[in-house]
Parts: C-alpha cells; structure tokens; sequence
C-alpha cells in the first residue's frame, strides 16, 4: 500500500514540479541554497490545469491492482504463486490517506481564483467533487476522520467529524458541486472537454455533471443500513430526487459516460505489464466467489474474460462448456495450490489474450479501467427500488439495463464468438466459443421486489465490477453480505481467518494526532484500533 503523509492539510510549501524560468545568473551568490530556480515558488502562478492533472492521476494510485491486492481482496482472482502475485491474505493494517489530494483541491481552488477572479469557475465545481471523493475514500475505510477542521494551514491537531457528519458534509459538497456545474454548462460547451490537457479523465461538461450525480448515487446506496436512522441525511429522499429529476441532477444514460481511466503502452502500461507479471498469468487463478456467481447462469462473460484450464476440457467437456472454468477457493493455503499455477492446470486464469498478451500493453484489447459507471449505477438504482426508495419506477428494468451495459462494455453480443485460449499463451487457440445471451438473461430474470430480487440485483453488480472500480466489492459484501465471501481458512492469513471490516488509522495520526486519534478510537470502538470493529455505516 502506499505510505502518505499524515493527517493534516499542512498548505505551506506544497511543491509543485514544474520547472521555473532561468534567471541566467551565474557564479554561487547568496541565497542559492536557499532558492531552487527549478521548483515553481510558493506564491508563484500554477495553471489550475496542472493541479487538476496531478488530483485526476491521483486518485487510481490506490486502485492499482498489484500493488494494493485488490483484484484478490474483491475475490475475482486468487494467486497460486507468492513470488509474482504474492499471497492471498487480508492481513492489511493500516490506512493510506487522501488528504495530499484536498491539499492540492485547496491548492487549485486558490490558483483559480487568482487567474479567473471567481468561486464560481469548474475548477470550484471539480474541487468539490474531489473533496467529497476523497473524504468519502478515507472515513469507509477507518471511520470518524478529520473533515470540518482539516483545512487549516495552522491547526495541526483537528477534531475528528463522526463518521455521519463526513457523509453529510460530503453530499453537500456534491449537491453544490452539480449546482455550479449547472449554472456553467450551456448548449455551447455541453459538449466540450472541460480541461483537455488537465482532465486525464477527458469528460466534457455534461459528462462531469452527470459523473458527480451518479457518483452520489453510489454514496446513498452505502449508506443503506443508516437509511431508516439518520432522518437529517434525508437518504431516500435524495436518491429519489436525483432519479426522478435529470433535469435538475442529470445522471449517465450510457457506458460511454463511464468514469474510466485509460491505459497506453509510453509510460501508463496495463499494470501486469508495468511490473512484469503479465506472462505469469498462469500464477494467477479465478476465485470460487466469482465463479459461483457466473458460471451456474451460464453467464457468457466467463466465455469472454477468462482462459480455462486445459485439463479440464476433454470429450465430455468441449471448448466452451463453462464446466471448463473452475475456480480457486480464496481461504486455501498457498502451499495447496503449488501444482495449479503449470499451463496444464485445471484452473481458470484472466483470459490471456485479454488482458496479458504482449499487444494489451496499454490495454488496447481489454477495457480501460472503471472508477464508476453506468452499470454499476443502473444496478445501484434497482437496488434502491427495491428497497422501496423510488417509486415511478421499475427495478426489473434498471437491473436489466446494468446487465446489458456489462455485456456491451466487454463487446459481448448474442451469436458473438471468441477464440478460446489457455492461461499462459501458449495455446493461443483452443477452439472457439459462441456466446448466447438470451439464455443467459433468462436464467437470470428478476424474480421481483424481494430479498430474492434483491440478491440478484447485488450478485448482478459484484460480477460488473470484474477487475475494475476499486473496492466496491469488498464494500458491498461488507455492507450486504453479498455475494458469500470465502473466509475461515488459512489463506486468509488473519488470526482469526476472518476478513476484516475495517482498516486501521495511518501510524502518523497516532503519532501527531494523538488525543483526537484517541478520543475517535474511543467513541467508535472502545478505545481499540481494532480491524473487526464496525463503524457506524455498517451497524
């Protein structure tokens, strides 16, 4: 995981690495070891393009999916060989932060005002997304955090905000956020990036809009377990007022509105490539979890993102038979699966030609990568009618509308075909599978408005988010139960081989924060930084 700095929003002397103009002065005068002529200085102008640089690049640096182990932490895949993919363990303790990117929001907030004379610009609209996200980022993953203080250049010791003053704070951040980006947008722009050079998301202003309000979406539908008890966050209402009302709270209508960070083979490879991983694609496995939740529905993304085992096609199991695509259970032992990881192995892999050829560099063949997304969101508004949050509509036709915008987004397509390949590349072409969607969707026909409906809405999502949008898996088996995740063998690596629900606060805030980080500790779990404790948004 990612070592940051400690919990405050210390604004002095933040440096930017932009190279300053040559003063052609020569010989060593005084004042030269005190001065860096190639660091901008603290009251110079920066663009607000290049902070928005820095803050859009930011937040995947604790996505990225071999270094934070999150691919295995959502049980998609299981690694069978340490020495590449490392264990399978939850044995995470504490948390990274994301105070640097609210450094840098504050940072681009005063470096707008300064150039455009304004609080009203996108860059003030941006800033506040990204402070909700980046807040949000931290109190899931701990609890109580920092907020309504953490803005000061002098308080170096800010009071913790509850957990529920942090949501609420950040959806009035949003809420502001869609407003601003409202009044900004005309017929004129709509279509137009907001920052070409800045926004390596590359959104136009109608698509930041709908990106802030279907981000909320997701907020709301975390906060379910707090939906009946927390009356001043007014949580159904709000859910409902953004779907009822796309005029005012515009949301994605397609994947092409997607949240996705892209891939490209100069110097932002896919990340097995980047760190060299991608031929041991035979090191890596798929779990049980995700196959369970696919492959009894005949579900074609098996057929499209996975490479069988070998051994386990013959005469009774042709190429194609999702009876070829056998999962690795998450809590075994790595010394279990020593004799899995070979290019005769029965066990599923990513598919090679997908994700790992050498041509998928920058990730030309797979898909860029998904923060959220329409899928995700049309499954978040059928959850929500199912709860009995949002009347007017059904939630048989959101959920089929999340299904079929997975599908499209891997090219899956009724009739389509794939050639079939073994997990290592070495047999690039096992035979050819035939995709059939209509079977697929009948056996997962909503079965209504019930805890049976429900589960399938919540299974449906979790097989979305198949190597992509960060933690949503973990998060929603944590705050559901579902899908079953695997736990309670040693692979897990806890003391208890029980997954946690909870990271611990970074070593830092302990260390610099130390009465508040105590007095937080207290209130929410006893007095213990303790990984299995569960904060108010999952009681």
């Amino acid at each position: 995981m990612y070592k940051s700095n400690y919990m405050k929003i210390k604004i002095n002397n933040i440096i930017l690495g932009l190279v300053a103009i040559s003063f052609g002065i020569t010989g060593c005068q005084k004042g030269d070891l005190l001065s860096n002529p190639n660091v901008a200085a603290e009251s110079s102008t920066i663009p607000s393009s290049l902070i928005l640089n820095h803050i859009t690049a930011n937040l995947m640096k604790e996505e990225d999916p071999i270094v934070s182990n999150v691919w295995k932490w959502n049980q998609n895949t299981v690694s069978n060989y340490t020495y590449y993919y490392g264990n399978n363990s939850y044995n995470w303790s504490t948390s990274s932060t994301t105070y640097d990117n609210i450094k840098y929001c504050l940072k681009m907030e005063e470096q707008a005002f300064n150039q455009y004379k304004n609080k009203t610009n996108v860059y003030f609209a941006l800033s506040k997304f990204f402070k909700a996200y980046s807040y949000i980022w931290l109190t899931q993953r701990v609890g109580d955090i920092p907020m309504s203080q953490s803005n000061s250049a002098t308080n170096l010791e800010p009071k913790y905000d509850t957990q529920k003053d942090v949501y609420k704070q950040s959806l009035a951040l949003l809420d502001t956020a869609n407003l601003q980006m409202a009044a900004l947008i005309s017929s004129a722009n709509a279509n137009t990036k907001v920052d070409a050079g800045g926004d390596i998301f590359g959104l136009t202003y109608a698509q930041w809009q709908k990106a802030i309000n279907t981000y909320k979406l997701r907020v709301l539908i975390s906060l379910s377990k707090r939906a009946d008890d927390a009356a001043d966050l007014n949580i159904k209402s709000q859910f409902s007022a953004i779907v009822n009302n796309p005029t005012q709270y515009p949301i994605m209508t397609s994947n092409s509105d997607n949240f996705v960070y892209k891939y490209n083979s100069a110097y932002n490879q896919y990340p097995p490539h980047r760190y060299g991983y991608a031929q041991y694609n035979n090191c890596i496995n798929i779990s049980k979890t995700w196959l369970n939740a696919t492959a009894p529905n005949k579900d074609p993304r098996v057929l499209a993102l996975l490479s069988p085992g070998v051994l386990s096609i013959d005469a009774a199991n042709p190429v194609g038979s999702f009876s070829n695509y056998v999962g690795q259970e998450q809590d075994s032992a790595i010394s279990a699966m020593k004799f899995t990881y070979t290019s005769t192995s029965y066990l599923a892999s990513p598919n090679y030609n997908r994700y790992m050829t050498p041509s998928n560099i920058g990730g030309t063949i797979s898909e860029p990568y998904i923060l959220f997304g329409y899928s995700e969101m049309c499954f978040n508004i059928a959850e929500a009618i199912n709860r009995g949050w949002v009347t007017g509509q059904t939630a048989s036709s959101w959920y089929t509308k999340g299904i079929q915008a997975s599908l499209d987004w891997y090219g899956i397509k009724q009739g389509g075909t794939i050639v079939v390949n073994n997990n290592d590349g070495t047999k690039p072409n096992l035979g050819t599978a035939t995709f059939d969607v209509n079977t697929f969707l009948s056996n997962v026909t909503y079965a209504g408005d019930n805890a049976t409906g429900l589960t399938q809405i919540l299974n449906q999502k979790y097989v979305s988010f198949f190597l992509n949008s960060g933690f949503e898996s973990y998060y929603q088996w944590r705050r559901t139960g579902v899908p079953t995740f695997k736990e309670g063998g040693v692979g897990i690596g806890t003391p208890t081989f029980k997954i946690p629900l909870r990271w611990q606060y970074p070593v830092d805030e302990n260390t610099y924060n130390a009465t508040n980080n105590k007095s937080a500790l207290t209130s929410q779990y006893g007095g213990t930084d303790d990984l299995y404790a569960k904060m108010w948004l999952i009681k």
